[in-house]
């Protein structure tokens, strides 16, 4: 089957809340990292039936999403997990926040690489718990964490270490060995390890693979809570349903303590999407993935033939963190919006001299807003 990425789809009038911030503005949405495109056939199919069925009350996840789910894990990473390792999440923001509240004290403190994910900042900073911040650094083109600069800062309080692999906004799919890294910094601190993993179907080069960190070996099994989600892969973010994958069963029940009477359940529709997503999505995923590297190499070849801007190569996700060190402004979000292009700022990641452009959309509009920034950055640097 075909699937068009090129079809335009108006959001204009949808409730979005990426195409709502700028409804009057003539300013092109590429910040918050949902996309453009319609989800799958099969997906749409599912939830038409759903609907037409005409009883929403409460529900669970059906065997057969739970089935699907992890013979996916097998097959794309030979993990095999067992049914009782999950707890399904109305999104994986949630675990993010529930991972810090029931792994930490008061007087505990987090460890998160910068930049980051801004929710990854936020769950600590809502329980006002500590956050050590791991740089992270280029190596050979790749943004890397630099685990040693912050095993000198640890004051022995610090209880769980938050990854996000492939990484948000930098697009590194980690390696093994980059990972078993991380993995012995966690041993040797005693860590819990929440390693979000929701754009890990997301991959952009050919034959590159992505590793959970739980499958690593048996310490990290026990010591870590993955998060996965079908929501970025397959455009239903605002369905909300992810998954917690626990194998370790005391983690496992902090967890649901933590939960209970704050986090409801998986709404029936999410659950209906997911199941479609898994079980008959992966063409129209093949598909997409043909078209976000075209994007991506768009934004690349854009970015970088640009006074000022630096783009490092993009692994994983459909968003580009850009450096913008080399513009002579205070704001490059601002600057940006000027020229009628609105990114996510990177200070909310950690680091003002950057934004992150996310390229998940029809290809036409993606090139409209590149020329629109190509036109801003050259008016400023003559």
């Amino acid at each position: 089957m075909a699937f068009n990425f090129d079809q335009w789809v108006d959001r204009s009038h949808s409730e979005s809340v990426k195409w709502d911030k700028y409804h009057d503005r003539d300013i092109i949405p590429l910040w918050v990292a949902d996309s453009d495109f319609l989800s799958p056939p099969a997906v749409i199919d599912a939830l038409h039936q759903r609907v037409a069925h005409g009883v929403f009350g409460y529900g669970h996840p059906s065997p057969e999403l739970i089935k699907v789910f992890t013979r996916r894990m097998v097959e794309r990473y030979n993990w095999c997990i067992k049914p009782e390792w999950l707890i399904f999440l109305p999104g994986l923001v949630c675990g993010l926040n529930l991972c810090v509240r029931a792994f930490t004290s008061d007087d505990d403190g987090t460890i998160a690489p910068t930049p980051i994910y801004p929710p990854f900042r936020k769950a600590a900073m809502f329980v006002r718990r500590s956050q050590l911040s791991i740089p992270m650094q280029l190596h050979d083109r790749r943004w890397l964490p630099d685990l040693p600069s912050v095993a000198r800062q640890l004051t022995g309080r610090e209880k769980l270490l938050l990854l996000c692999n492939p990484h948000n906004p930098g697009g590194t799919v980690y390696r093994r060995d980059e990972l078993l890294a991380q993995q012995q910094f966690a041993q040797a601190h005693e860590l819990i390890v929440c390693s979000d993993e929701i754009h890990c179907d997301l991959l952009l080069e050919p034959g590159m693979r992505h590793i959970p960190f739980a499958t690593l070996n048996e310490d990290a099994a026990l010591r870590s809570v993955t998060l996965m989600s079908p929501s970025k892969t397959f455009n239903i973010a605002g369905l909300g349903a992810s998954m917690a994958i626990v194998p370790n069963p005391e983690l496992r029940r902090a967890l649901c303590r933590e939960r209970r009477g704050i986090v409801p359940e998986v709404d029936v529709l999410a659950l209906v999407a997911a199941q479609a997503a898994y079980r008959h999505g992966q063409p129209w995923l093949d598909a997409q993935l043909t078209y976000l590297r075209g994007n991506r190499d768009l934004v690349m070849e854009c970015i970088n033939a640009l006074p000022g801007l630096q783009l490092q190569p993009v692994e994983a996700t459909y968003l580009a963190w850009i450096d913008c060190s080399g513009l002579p402004v205070d704001n490059p979000h601002v600057f940006f919006e000027q020229a009628g292009v609105g990114l996510s700022p990177g200070l909310d990641f950690g680091d003002r001299r950057f934004v992150r452009l996310n390229f998940g959309c029809q290809r036409d509009l993606l090139l409209r807003a590149l020329q629109r920034m190509s036109n801003a950055v050259q008016a400023l640097m003559g």
